[in-house]
């Protein structure tokens, strides 16, 4: 039997509004039961108000650590990613948020953080450091990302470009990447639409991709993000 080790946790010493906005941050007693509520609010809302259907849930690791990536079109996206983890893998779910829209004020960083369990990716200024720092947790305790490797949402429903900044958080590591493709979210909420229409809703999940062969440098980030790519746009093209 091991020895019992104590790990302050990560976010230890921080202010509350650094705390909020930090990429280590660790959920304490009330946001656990407020992102408990909240999560069984949004599955509620996600099977009676857009009828989710969720295919492929089989092909989701028994246990984290892995990263979910998918298809960005609307705010719908992350939630309904999230709702379809079975229930025991929902606490270690961190949706990777835009922090320039998620966290720009306090009120809505918290909001982020208490009951999305958000992680804030600043885009104008997001280096290697924050890269290193969501990698280190992803390998080092149980943690599930959501990313969405298009980088911003589509304005007209179809697949962009991959950016290849995830596969600095991933390359050269044993950590799974579940692809996924979400189909009527971009119709139910585009970018332009304040409130959902109760339009359905179609999660694709694929087997999980493991890139611990590729070398932690551009060529390996550039062809993961290509792979990755691919395997959302064939979940794309599945006939209904």
């Amino acid at each position: 039997m091991e020895d019992w080790q104590y790990k302050p946790a990560g976010d230890l010493g921080l202010k509350p509004e650094e705390s909020v906005r930090s990429l280590k941050r660790e959920a304490g007693l009330i946001a656990t039961m407020t992102q408990g509520a909240w999560r069984l609010g949004v599955r509620a809302y996600l099977r009676g108000y857009h009828r989710l259907r969720v295919d492929g849930v089989e092909h989701v690791p028994a246990k984290p650590s892995f990263v979910m990536v998918a298809n960005h079109t609307s705010h719908l996206d992350a939630i309904t990613l999230a709702a379809a983890l079975p229930w025991q893998l929902r606490r270690f779910a961190f949706p990777i948020a835009a922090g320039d829209v998620f966290f720009e004020t306090p009120a809505v960083a918290l909001f982020s953080a208490m009951m999305l369990n958000a992680l804030p990716m600043w885009r104008k200024s997001c280096g290697p450091h924050a890269m290193q720092q969501l990698r280190e947790r992803l390998v080092s305790e149980p943690t599930i990302y959501v990313l969405f490797p298009e980088g911003t949402r589509s304005r007209d429903g179809s697949l962009g470009k991959f950016k290849p900044g995830l596969g600095m958080i991933v390359a050269g590591t044993d950590v799974p990447v579940v692809p996924c493709y979400l189909h009527g979210a971009h119709a139910a909420c585009p970018p332009d639409r304040k409130l959902p229409l109760p339009l359905p809703l179609h999660l694709r999940i694929g087997a999980p991709l493991n890139f611990s062969g590729l070398k932690n440098e551009r060529a390996g980030w550039q062809e993961i993000a290509g792979q990755l790519e691919a395997a959302v746009g064939a979940l794309r093209d599945q006939p209904s």
